[in-house]
This record gives C-alpha cells, structure tokens and sequence, in this order.
C-alpha cells in the first residue's frame, strides 16, 4: 500500500445516498460489488462523490462467493488489503481461506457505508450526449463516467478440444468445483498448469486416482515465496517496462504455482507430475497421437476464465490483438467516459488481485475526479 493509502480505524460516514436510491444523475456508477468495485468504492466516497455500485449477486463477496471450500489466498493476510483496512488475520491459516476473504469483504463495504445496490443484474450500457447510461432493463442510472468492475468468474473458458463432446463421463470447470469427495475413488484428469490446477489436483489426489495435464510444464516457486513477492516482482517489472526496459515475462523466472500447503503436502506424496497436454478426448478418456491413451471418469478443466463484459457491447469497442477492449490504463480509448478496472494486467499491475485492486482503484478514481481521495490516518 502506498502512504497515501494506510488502514484507517473508522469508518465511512452513514449518509442518504439520495442519488443512489433515486436513479438520477450522479458522478460515477460502479458495476460490480466484488474487490475491485469495492476498491474503486473507497475511494469515491473519500472523494466525497455521488455515486451507485449495482451488483448482480445476491450478497457480498464478489467471486469469492464461488470459489472451492479449500481454496487459499496466496499471501498472508497482512499483506492482502484492500484500501483502509487491514485484512484480519484468520487464526491458525498462514494463508486465509476463501471464506474468510468473502466475510471480510462483507465487512469492509458495512464499514465503509458503500452505497450497494443488488442484486441488479446491469444489461446495457449506452452512450448519450452528456451521459453514459445504465440499465438493468427496469431501471437507468446516468453518470459522466462508468467504472465496469465485473470480473471473469461468470464466464469460465473450456477450450473447444476435440473429442469433448464425445466424453461420457464427468466433465466440470474450476467454477463448478467444490470439493474432493464427489470424486472419491474415481479416476481424474485435472487440465491446467496454473495455481488452481495445483492446489485443485493436490486436494483430489487424496481421494482419487489424479493424472495432471498442461500445455506447458507448471514452474514451481520457492517454498518461501508467496504472492506478495510476486505483486511486488510484479511492480518492479512494470516500472521497468515503462521506463523503457525489457520485459522479462511472467514474474522475472521466479515461477508461477505458489507453494501453499496443500501443495507442499501433495510435493512430498509425489504427485505433481504434469503430462503433455492431450490431443483428442474419446469416449472413455484422453488420446495422445503417439497412440497413448489413458481411461478416465472425470476431466477437471482449469483452463481459466474471460472477461465478463457483455453488458458494454452497445459501445461497440474495438479490441487489441488479445481479444480485449483497448485501454490506457483503466481508460478505455474508445469510449473516454469508461474505466476498466480488476479484469488483469491489461488493467493495471495484478489488478486481478485484493492489493492490485485497490492500488488500480485509486489512480483511476482519480483520474476520473481530477482529484485524489483525502488522506487517511495510519493505523
């Protein structure tokens, strides 16, 4: 966090958010209620502007909400903030459990009286003369700037591997993945060379028959290295980049699959050993075109997720080489008025993140304004 940017120990004034509530004009509307618009939240009502979150889930927590019952941040607490307020740490767990994230976003918009509106499920948003506007289809909520904050989760990606339609057994996406017991005793591939493929293979494998597939071998991090490095690795090759240097790619060789403890557990009994990637999907398993196959109950997709943004396409944006809206920053280059923001490192350094997050957040918060939120005390 920056100095600008210290826990405070009170609370966001109460106050009637008449705009909000009303639908009229207002400074900024925030869609989504997950990290990221809660981030961008902060900071606006330190600004002391008029604006709206409208969320489409049906509480707090943002995809938090949806993830596995096992799944772990990958730093301490401590070093997983968002503006204002110091994660607590969660007694007994070196690395917070999905839960304890979701309750402390909870909290934080309770204490920080955001103006949250949901579940409203945002469908359009249009460009008008002075106005962007707004609409769930019932309502319009109208604003010289929008902050599109969504996320991926609602748009999880399975490749179109062929043969996946052939497959007879199960077949599920780390968005529908909860827990191992559903597949006690079977025999699972797990697809992916990422941090949920890691840790979902390493709670599977306890109870099933696991064999792990990826496109590219997974690179593994120090034992002692968990995300905050990597967010920090992270800034240091963005200034970098920006000053004219080389970039290095992913987080300056370090690796990418964070030592966590279930993943450790599943090191020392053996089993995170990744396979090629298969070739096709039969009937009953996986094919290689050397003529290897291997007969499986279940596929395991950890293949990631897309941006979810559906709801701008009447602004018709162009797109950059990698299929996503073209931005400079946060600052979408088509559309001026609208702010992308937590959707990945197109957004901002580990925007994705709870600490990119709220460092993303404030900068265009200000950018938006043209002023900056007011300084917070220390903690």
């Amino acid at each position: 966090m920056t100095s600008t940017d210290q826990p405070d120990q009170t609370a966001g004034s109460a106050r009637s958010d008449t705009k909000a509530t009303s639908g009229d004009d207002l400074d900024v509307v925030v869609i989504g209620g997950g990290q990221a618009g809660l981030a961008a939240g902060y900071f606006l009502r330190r600004a002391g502007a008029e604006f709206v979150i409208l969320d489409a889930q049906t509480g707090p927590g943002g995809a938090w909400r949806h993830g596995w019952d096992s799944l772990r941040l990958f730093s301490p607490a401590r070093y997983s903030p968002l503006p204002g307020w110091w994660m607590p740490d969660q007694p007994g767990e070196p690395f917070p459990t999905g839960g304890h994230v979701r309750r402390y976003l909870e909290q934080y918009e309770q204490r920080y009286d955001l103006p949250i509106r949901r579940p409203v499920e945002v469908t359009s948003v249009s460009a008008q003369s002075r106005h962007l506007a707004v609409t769930d289809g019932r309502r319009t909520w109208r604003a010289p700037a929008v902050i599109s904050a969504t996320g991926s989760w609602r748009r999880p990606y399975v490749p179109a591997w062929p043969g996946r339609d052939l497959f007879t057994g199960t077949q599920i996406h780390t968005v529908s993945y909860h827990r191992a017991d559903r597949f006690t005793g079977r025999r699972v591939v797990v697809v992916g060379g990422g941090n949920s493929a890691a840790q979902i293979l390493a709670e599977v494998s306890t109870v099933a028959d696991t064999t792990w597939v990826a496109q590219r071998q997974p690179r593994y991090l120090p034992d002692d290295v968990d995300g905050r490095v990597l967010f920090d690795v992270a800034t240091r090759r963005e200034a970098a980049t920006r000053a004219g240097g080389d970039d290095t790619g992913g987080v300056a060789g370090l690796g990418d699959i964070v030592m966590v403890p279930s993943v450790l557990d599943a090191r020392g009994r053996d089993v995170l050993h990744a396979h090629p990637m298969f070739d096709r999907i039969t009937e009953h398993g996986i094919a290689w075109d050397d003529g290897s196959n291997l007969a499986c109950d279940a596929i395991i997709w950890c293949t990631g997720f897309r941006p979810d943004l559906a709801h701008l396409d009447a602004l018709g944006l162009s797109t950059a080489s990698d299929g996503v809206p073209r931005t400079d920053g946060t600052r979408s280059l088509d559309e001026p008025r609208l702010h992308l923001l937590g959707y990945g490192d197109w957004t901002g350094t580990a925007s994705a993140t709870l600490i990119g997050a709220a460092r993303t957040a404030r900068t265009c918060v200000t950018e938006i304004l043209g002023r900056p939120a007011r300084r917070t005390r220390s903690a």
